[in-house]
């Protein structure tokens, strides 16, 4: 499995998913097609060589595709990935809250 020496699909996914900008790609996908240029300025104006390299690794892993007018979206695959990051970003709510509480 590309990713992953041990050919242990988690930790490939893990490999892809903790590059840089990735999980924020996907995120912001969510809500359903953008232009580059809009997922550009979502994603904090990253540069557009590091967002391009970033799609293309997902376009290549199968969770984006580009819709033939120039937006970016997420795959089938992509999307089923959802119910694990609205979980996670809940998660990291109640974290952030836990660590505000621990620090005051």
């Amino acid at each position: 499995m590309k990713g992953s020496a041990s050919g242990r699909p988690i930790v490939a996914a893990m490999n892809l998913l903790s590059r840089r900008w990735i999980l924020r790609i996907i995120w912001e996908l969510r809500d359903g097609a953008i232009g580059f240029r809009d997922l550009q300025a979502r994603c904090e104006k990253m540069s557009p060589d590091t967002l391009s390299t970033r799609l293309n690794e997902l376009k290549v892993a199968g969770i984006v595709e580009n819709n033939g007018q120039g937006h970016w979206q997420l795959s089938s695959l992509g999307h089923a990935m959802e119910p694990a990051l609205v979980e996670l970003n809940s998660w990291s709510e109640s974290w952030a809250k836990q660590l505000v509480k621990e620090s005051n």
